[in-house]
């Protein structure tokens, strides 16, 4: 069977379920609805965003008790008395406040890294679990009950069938939204975030709003999902909000496959079919009642993450036979270019640049400058301070002490992704891809910049011109260094040297003035380093500054125009290729002494 129809005859199944399964089993499928919601939320956000939550349960709640509180509360106060007694106001008045609350959490706790991220979401999971149950007018643990059934098209929706195809519909189209947002520009600056904030906010990325927004969208689908459970059943209390609720969410998308949108339904479909299962048959087995399915949930995990680390979906799409797709790149007209600077202007000025990390001195008393139309080379033995030099005038690192002018703008106090726009862009010592993306998609975050279309949409597919112009961007850049058989392929295949190429590629897409190159030529072979040499030659002819540290003396003498020349943080020689060779103090660093 075709990938292609494994949707069709899907949506065809979910049409026909209702009509040829018992109430019983209507019921579970709305729960592995509902679940889905959630889990699609949690895919965006820790499988493709690479943010570790426990609080989706919390966000549901929120959806659950807004609507019960406005649909079932006697008296409201004046300033929300307009929205009470309809489900639909109900739904809105639980977006708005989610989105209030999401906001500020997510400011608050997407400050955080590393484990202390998901500790955060913890603290604030179980914070608003406890206020559910102890506000009196959300009805303390005993919860709100007599919540008003929907109706649509003037059909009440009553029992399980009927509610049954809003939850569905609901489900594909959050699908449909999250899938379009990621195949977009806003999707890549969401999938660059797994390949570090530096890389990302190079390419002119802002890594804190794509946080953001991925924290929205992930707790509105809670919303929804809460909003619908709560007219499904009618009923809330604080249980189905707790903090194990928010963890079986996280283990359906893992158990799926984080990183797949139809792996979130998978999982939550295997999750709740499972539990039921052992619910009904453990306590059989063991003699005893108790959570006994939580067990097997763990040692299930564990056993994911040890074997499946990608999870079901994966798995599930290798059984099917795949065909051959032809791709191609979009026909789109050229994205507008800025105007280079006439040759000989300075681009780059760094004065008298001082960066310490604690008492550790990097770089100390630098000054430098790049012009239009020059390759500048930067070299130095290792630990020199080369790597920390272009940190500091590509705004990774804010210099201590000095300054830093691009084109006569100082830019010490601005960050990488403000010094982009401007018209510097880089690549990295240490190759920073996306390896599961290909080689277009890898290119065209360069060009994240020169995009304007926002959040909105890209989900609803409303930006698709200008995505094309973009992708056809990337793609003339990628063919540029060489790398067009390579297109469509992982970047993650490509060999060291080709990945390097990549980063150019990527470089470029973002129309820079000046090109900061760190060490482009590692793992490059002779005839790949010459098309390199060659590439960076036109570039200089176009009126382009190159800025480049490199460790190939052969290739950096035969390249550029002047070099300056690092040792202990400091320049100890600036000049011509031929004359710098020759310096003293250069062999000196370099072997070690003069005989």
């Amino acid at each position: 069977m075709s990938p292609r129809i494994l949707l069709p005859v899907f949506v065809l199944s979910l049409l026909l379920a209702p009509q040829l399964v018992s109430e019983f089993h209507v019921t579970l499928l709305n729960y592995i609805g509902l679940y889905s919601i959630v889990a699609i939320g949690l895919v965006l956000l820790t499988g493709v965003g690479g943010l570790m939550s426990f609080g989706q349960a919390a966000f549901v709640g929120l959806g659950g008790y807004a609507t019960a509180y406005l649909t079932t509360a006697t008296s409201l106060p004046v300033w929300i008395a307009s929205l009470g007694g309809s489900p639909w106001l109900g739904l809105l008045a639980g977006v708005v406040l989610t989105a209030a609350v999401a906001l500020l959490l997510g400011l608050l706790t997407l400050r955080l890294s590393g484990h202390y991220l998901p500790l955060g979401t913890i603290a604030w999971s179980i914070s608003l679990y406890f206020l559910f149950g102890n506000l009196e007018f959300l009805g303390g643990h005993t919860g709100i009950s007599g919540i008003p059934a929907l109706s649509m098209f003037g059909l009440p929706m009553k029992d399980a069938r009927n509610f049954y195809y809003l939850i569905w519909v609901v489900v594909l189209l959050a699908a449909w939204l999250t899938i379009n947002l990621l195949d977009s520009r806003e999707g890549r600056a969401i999938r660059a975030l797994k390949g570090g904030v530096v890389m990302a906010e190079a390419m002119g990325v802002d890594t804190a709003r794509s946080k953001v927004v991925i924290f929205l969208i992930a707790a509105l689908f809670g919303c929804v999902s809460g909003w619908l459970y709560a007219h499904l059943q009618r009923f809330v209390n604080p249980t189905p909000f707790s903090l194990n609720m928010s963890i079986e969410y996280l283990f359906m998308a893992v158990l799926g496959g984080a990183a797949h949108v139809w792996g979130a339904v998978l999982g939550a479909g295997v999750i709740t079919v499972l539990k039921q299962w052992l619910q009904d048959w453990l306590p059989r087995l063991l003699g005893a009642s108790g959570n006994f399915e939580m067990i097997v949930f763990g040692v299930l995990m564990i056993f994911v993450l040890q074997r499946a680390r990608d999870g079901l979906w994966p798995i599930l799409c290798r059984l099917v036979p795949q065909r051959a797709i032809a791709r191609s790149v979009p026909v789109a007209d050229v994205l507008p270019r800025k105007s280079l600077p006439e040759a000989g202007e300075v681009l780059l000025e760094a004065r008298h640049v001082v960066k310490r990390f604690g008492g550790l001195v990097a770089n100390n008393n630098m000054n430098l400058n790049v012009k239009a139309g020059e390759i500048m080379a930067l070299i130095g033995p290792n630990g020199a301070g080369k790597s920390t030099m272009f940190n500091c005038v590509s705004g990774v690192d804010r210099a201590t002490e000095g300054e830093v002018l691009f084109r006569g703008r100082p830019v010490t106090e601005l960050d990488s992704r403000e010094i982009a726009k401007l018209g510097m862009s880089r690549t990295f010592q240490h190759v920073r891809l996306l390896p599961t993306m290909t080689v277009l998609e890898n290119a065209a975050i360069g060009a994240h910049l020169r995009g304007s279309r926002g959040v909105l949409p890209a989900m609803l597919h409303l930006e698709r011109a200008e995505e094309n112009r973009l992708l056809a961007e990337a793609a003339r850049q990628v063919e540029r260094v060489g790398l067009k058989s390579s297109m469509f392929e992982a970047a993650g295949s490509l060999a060291l040297g080709q990945q390097r190429t990549l980063e150019i590629a990527r470089a470029l897409c973002a129309d820079p003035c000046l090109l900061l190159l760190d060490e482009p030529a590692a793992g490059l072979r002779y005839m790949e380093k010459q098309a390199l040499a060659e590439l960076l030659r036109k570039l200089r002819g176009e009126g382009m500054g190159i800025l480049l540290v490199e460790h190939d003396m052969d290739f950096v003498m035969g390249l550029a125009d002047r070099v300056v020349v690092m040792e202990f943080g400091e320049k100890i020689a600036e000049g011509l290729p031929e004359g710098v060779q020759r310096n003293p103090a250069v062999i000196e660093a370099y072997l070690g002494g003069v005989d």
